[in-house]
């Protein structure tokens, strides 16, 4: 007797947008997903496109530094009002999903990627008068990293790169610098961000906190 055909799982024919259509994390704020739109190894700046969701070239990278972590965002949040009261002098939020740079010992080559990350910290950047956070987080199960639970569990010199790097990716030499990274913070901060973020994003989508 032959043996029977499983019954398939429910299959929808449209990719997600990573935006709009993936979940944000599994257990919020501290664990999240992050999709990764820049690796380590990538000297131009990819983006995902908001209209699709496909990756997009935003910009060849000036300077000659890579990227020290992967580099994304956090589905269904959004830099508006709330993570802009979050951020001292800033005129309003960069109008974009919350980045995300993920920590991870064996290096990871690819993008477009949902990659599961525990949150440990953050920056605090000012871009052209825009709140611009990037928040510092761990891969989930990492034999390296994955113990660290706050920012101050990891070395110094990962983070003073993370800052060197945001700090210069968009310096014009002989012009005055655009960005101010005005603080790093752990990870109780790094919540209230990604909390913020989700909240403005529920505004932007005309939600209410119940959904």
């Amino acid at each position: 007797m032959p043996t029977p055909m499983p019954t398939p799982l429910p299959f929808s024919p449209h990719r997600p947008h990573p935006w709009h259509g993936l979940p944000p994390g599994r257990d919020l704020p501290l664990h999240v997903n992050a999709y990764i739109e820049i690796t380590p190894f990538d000297l131009i700046k990819y983006e995902v496109d908001k209209a699709s969701g496909y990756l997009r070239v935003d910009r060849p990278q000036r300077g000659a530094s890579y990227a020290p972590a992967l580099y994304g965002f956090v589905p269904q949040t959004y830099c508006g009002d709330a993570v802009r009261d979050l951020c001292p002098g800033a005129e309003r939020g960069d109008g974009d999903p919350l980045d995300i740079c993920v920590l991870s010992e064996r290096p990871i080559a690819r993008s477009e990627i949902i990659v599961p990350a525990r949150v440990v910290g953050g920056l605090q950047l000012l871009d052209h008068g825009e709140a611009d956070d990037k928040i510092i987080a761990v891969l989930e199960n990492d034999l390296v990293w994955g113990g660290a639970a706050d920012i101050a569990d990891l070395p110094p010199i990962l983070v003073e790169r993370l800052r060197h790097y945001f700090s210069t990716y968009k310096l014009v030499p002989g012009e005055a610098p655009v960005i101010a990274i005005q603080e790093t913070y752990g990870r109780d901060r790094a919540a209230e961000v990604i909390t913020a973020s989700l909240a403005d994003y529920r505004a932007l989508r005309g939600e209410t906190a119940d959904g």
